[in-house]
């Protein structure tokens, strides 16, 4: 009997089993038809997910540069500024981020490396990098999920939505006209999309990775949660690559926020002017002499 006629006379879900002597019963699977589903998912449909997210978030991106620039502050920088993340926030997201990085780097080369990388740097070369990266993405699991946590905890009281978030989206978050400037508070409508985005995204990933991280004796199951796992992860990096272009190359001064903690007040103003208003209550009301807390 040829194989497929094997496989089609199989039961869905029927496994092709021999006889061995080692105590691991799930050695003797000779075939197993879902695998070979999880398999193609694999090697066709993951990669033309990642292709579309991706490159079309570049696109999208790409086209809104060409068509609004830079978002500039309009009365340029006033030389005052204002604390805006304290050390440990930083601290907290910095190290969240590389560890992101790191984890979406190993794991797009497990999707597209081969096709890729390995024609360029050789097989040797493809082998040992992703060894190391499958070692990488392992450990560095762990401190990834610390740091959702620890996002969550930290800013989840500031990115509750509100009627003030409708508002602000009404007027395209004041980055697709110049001179317009909606209000908002410590974070907008769309840092709170992303910070969503990033909390449950995260926290998805997080259980799916730990059942591949330790998986049981259901091979269907882990199968299905690598599915999870891969498919979020290139949704997540797609929506990433938009939040790393708002805060560098697309907004002036966006920036400072994460990288000296301290912002300059035009561009407070402009973007969280409701955040500056009470920042400026609590530095009136405080004793003479005291300084911000890092």
């Amino acid at each position: 009997m040829k194989e497929e006629q094997l496989l089609n006379a199989l039961k869905p879900g029927g496994i092709v089993s021999g006889r061995i002597s080692i105590p691991d019963e799930r050695a003797a699977n000779l075939i197993q038809p879902e695998g070979r589903d999880w398999q193609t998912y694999r090697r066709t449909t993951l990669p033309t997910i990642g292709v579309i997210a991706i490159l079309g978030m570049l696109a999208l991106l790409a086209i809104f540069f060409l068509v609004r620039g830079r978002v500039r502050v309009e009365k340029g920088f006033s030389g005052r500024t204002v604390l805006r993340f304290p050390t440990f926030d930083r601290f907290v997201h910095w190290t969240t981020a590389s560890c992101f990085i790191v984890l979406a780097l190993s794991g797009l080369n497990l999707t597209f490396g081969k096709t890729l990388l390995e024609p360029l740097i050789g097989e040797s070369a493809f082998g040992s990098m992703s060894a190391l990266g499958k070692l990488s993405h392992n450990y560095l699991a762990f401190p990834f999920m610390a740091g959702i946590v620890a996002m969550f905890l930290l800013w989840a009281k500031d990115n509750i939505p509100g009627k003030i978030d409708i508002e602000w989206l009404k007027a395209g978050g004041g980055v697709l006209k110049k001179g317009v400037h909606p209000p908002a508070r410590r974070f907008n409508a769309g840092q709170k999309g992303i910070f969503w985005i990033v909390v449950i995204g995260g926290a998805l990933m997080s259980i799916s990775g730990w059942h591949l991280l330790f998986p049981g004796e259901d091979i269907a199951a882990v199968q299905f949660q690598s599915r999870i796992h891969a498919v979020i992860a290139m949704l997540f990096i797609a929506v990433m690559i938009a939040h790393i272009y708002i805060g560098s190359l697309g907004m002036e001064g966006a920036f400072d926020a994460m990288g000296t903690g301290e912002v300059d007040e035009n561009w407070a103003k402009e973007h969280h002017s409701l955040w500056l208003e009470e920042e400026k209550a609590k530095a009136a009301k405080a004793p003479p002499g005291a300084v911000a807390a890092e």
